[in-house]
């Protein structure tokens, strides 16, 4: 099958929807399927570097973080310079100037469009300089339509579909989390990282990993440690990640175990994960994190706030605790994780709920999604239709 996929974001940015579309497109490949990928040129990129089957396209990265250039506008020579019209399906993750573009393209190739509603858009409206409501109603109204023009809406998690209720998106939607490379977290141990970071192989260590933003909730993280630190005798903090509200996590920290990395390279990942005793977060807003994912493959119980991700991964079960969103509650969950006396027994699970997001898994039911949009589309020869973006 030759997949075509459109998106906003792809390594080397560092973020779930980046690595988690990385991580289909290797397992996609590795199950034999021919894969194109379409995203935008990113500053940080080896220009010179091949990167066989992704075409990169114009953006820019001004006015915006560097890790997140914006594609700019599609010009129809530069489409007609792209290897689109054999494509076989078109996959996106945005509903909104790339999740365009995308539906057009499989509208003028005749082929399937498959949309993954990956992000809470709702949550990040503090990032966008304009009326709270008029957003909300902007975006609602956006991700609804584009979701209703898709051949096939996927979530990552339960949370996800809740979202796309709550725009009054009424269409059938299939359930895809995110996958994880279970082999790179399965076998790592954590000594070296702990060495090079000066923290003690015998202290207890809680790990946040993710981007520090207002959505995380990561004040009321920081308040949690500081009190269940007093419980903790030398517990440690380790923060893995880097956004716009680090130097004020880190003035929070004054006087605290905490140890802030800023962001770091994906395949440093697991030893930073593997290194801790229990991963934690506060925040409410996940669909269903590749963070936590990949906690659960290193073998670390979850400590999280209450959510439809969290209760999708471990409900109540021994892989970890869900906690009100509170400093109280979260201090408490930390303690109860570290102390418990069934640390071997709640790691165990750990790995065996992070196995089901294996990337080949999951990659595979994937590419069953396609097969089946394609059956239900009908077959189509491509070669017999024009192509006019």
């Amino acid at each position: 099958m030759k997949i075509g996929i459109i998106t906003a974001t792809y390594a080397p940015s560092r973020n779930g929807v980046a690595t988690s579309t990385t991580l289909f497109v290797k397992g996609l490949r590795a199950l034999g399927h021919e894969v194109r990928v379409f995203a935008p040129e990113h500053p940080r990129r080896d220009a010179a570097a091949s990167e066989e089957g992704v075409f990169r396209l114009p953006s820019t990265a001004v006015s915006t973080a560097p890790d997140y250039p914006v594609l700019l506008p599609w010009a129809a020579s530069m489409l007609r310079r792209l290897p689109l019209r054999d494509l076989d399906v078109v996959h996106t993750m945005h509903p909104f100037q790339v999740g365009q573009a995308a539906r057009g393209i499989a509208r003028a190739i005749d082929v399937p469009l498959v949309y993954t509603a990956h992000t809470q858009y709702d949550q990040y409206l503090h990032y966008i300089y304009m009326p709270r409501r008029f957003g909300l109603r902007m975006i609602r109204r956006q991700v609804r339509l584009f979701a209703q023009s898709a051949d096939a809406v996927l979530v990552p998690g339960t949370a996800m579909e809740e979202v796309l209720r709550r725009y009054k998106f009424k269409g059938r939607v299939t359930l895809m989390p995110n996958p994880i490379d279970f082999a790179a977290f399965a076998s790592v141990r954590g000594g070296e990282a702990r060495a090079s970071l000066g923290i003690p192989r015998d202290v207890p260590l809680l790990v946040y990993l993710g981007r520090l933003g207002q959505e995380k909730n990561l004040p009321t993280l920081i308040e949690a440690f500081r009190s269940a630190s007093t419980r903790l005798p030398g517990a440690r903090l380790l923060i893995v990640g880097d956004g716009p509200l680090r130097l004020e996590l880190e003035r929070r920290a004054r006087g605290l175990a905490v140890t802030f990395t800023g962001a770091v390279e994906y395949a440093r990942v697991p030893a930073y994960l593997a290194a801790g005793d229990a991963f934690v977060t506060a925040s409410t807003s996940e669909v269903l994190p590749m963070s936590m994912i990949e906690a659960l493959a290193a073998g670390l119980p979850l400590v999280a706030a209450q959510s439809p991700a969290a209760r999708d991964l471990i409900g109540s079960g021994p892989g970890g605790v869900l906690c009100a969103p509170t400093p109280a509650s979260l201090a408490a969950g930390m303690v109860r994780v570290v102390t418990s006396a069934r640390a071997a027994e709640a790691r165990a699970e750990a790995r065996a709920i992070a196995r089901r997001y294996d990337v080949i898994v999951r990659s595979r039911e994937l590419a069953g999604i396609y097969e089946t949009v394609q059956s239900e589309q009908g077959a189509v020869t491509l070669g017999t239709h024009g192509f006019s973006p």
